[in-house]
């Protein structure tokens, strides 16, 4: 039985991203819709990471951490749409057995990454507002670094394991993934092996990563509510809560989209593709909209920016 299993494994050269089941004529217009997607995630996160990195005065914690959001949904976004948008013109819809591998571990690494740095975010935002004059004392240079680069290793480790109990299945069952990207869920239904050991790890893995990391958000959001009802004037109030609203926007996002997703049954792939969208693309594409728009600093540091981009523009034409 195990040099079958081993055959079959070594047999699977490629699989078939079936995607979306909708009519051929559709396909250009998911294509459209993709692309305006991905561009925007491309413009508003690489736009974001310039403008932390660029302003003096957004270099805090909280930019900090923003930064390295924008660098996530940048990254895992990218191992996703690119494929997506070139199996809408493809025949054959295929990706290759290492590609399919690749995919899999980075997207895991980086969605596991974002759950464990919003976590991180909500600590900030806690200590902040709760703590606001240890602040500086307690959110040092050298604890965000710690932070963040936990969260990679975190992403990574838990990539890792799910990749490589995945890809020790046998997929003798069919080549045809019914996703538009390399997923474990997906991945399991073509399976002929037994999938038992891969449910108790992911299982494993979604109580150490969504448990842990809700608890921390929720608790410090409770912390962080009644330390600003505690505030007597409604400008302070309306400050505090407009520094959270945006964080907490995206975590809503995210976690309901993920949430959803694992408690929607296998027979429902459909809805299951359409939950993975809100994740890959929606809340990468949101993310900077959303931080930008609810806050001051980063519009006050855009308009800087544009500013020097618009003088240098007209002394251009000025001199020519």
């Amino acid at each position: 039985m195990s040099d079958r299993g081993t055959n079959n494994h070594s047999e699977v050269t490629d699989f078939i991203l079936v995607g979306f089941r909708v009519r051929s004529e559709l396909h250009i217009l998911l294509f459209l819709i993709f692309l305006f997607v991905y561009a925007m995630i491309l413009l508003g996160n690489v736009g974001m990471m310039t403008i932390i990195m660029t302003d003096p005065r957004l270099n805090t914690p909280m930019y900090f951490f923003l930064g390295n959001l924008s660098f996530i949904d940048l990254f895992y976004s990218s191992v996703i749409a690119p494929k997506a948008m070139i199996n809408f013109w493809s025949e054959s819809k295929s990706i290759s057995f290492a590609g399919c591998v690749t995919q899999l571990f980075l997207f895991a690494l980086f969605i596991v990454a974002e759950g464990f740095l919003l976590a991180a975010m909500a600590y900030d935002r806690f200590i902040a507002i709760c703590n606001p004059l240890l602040y500086s004392v307690q959110m040092t240079a050298h604890l965000c670094t710690q932070l963040v680069a936990g969260s990679y290793i975190c992403g990574c480790l838990s990539s890792i394991l799910l990749t490589s109990v995945t890809f020790t299945l046998s997929f003798c069952a069919s080549r045809a993934i019914d996703h538009f990207y390399c997923d474990y869920r997906p991945l399991q239904r073509i399976s002929c092996s037994d999938i038992y050991f891969l449910k108790v790890v992911s299982f494993f893995l979604c109580s150490i990563i969504i448990l842990p990391t809700i608890i921390v958000i929720i608790v410090s959001y409770m912390y962080i509510v009644s330390t600003v009802l505690k505030i007597r004037s409604s400008e302070g109030r309306k400050k505090a809560f407009s520094t959270c609203s945006s964080h907490l926007g995206v975590v809503s996002v995210l976690y309901g989209a993920v949430i959803f997703m694992y408690f929607i049954p296998d027979r429902f792939p459909e809805l299951s593709k359409v939950a993975s969208l809100c994740y890959t693309l929606v809340t990468p594409m949101l993310n900077p909209l959303i931080y930008s728009l609810r806050n001051k600093d980063v519009k006050e540091a855009l308009r800087k920016i544009l500013g020097k981009k618009i003088l240098l523009f007209n002394s251009i034409l000025t001199v020519t």
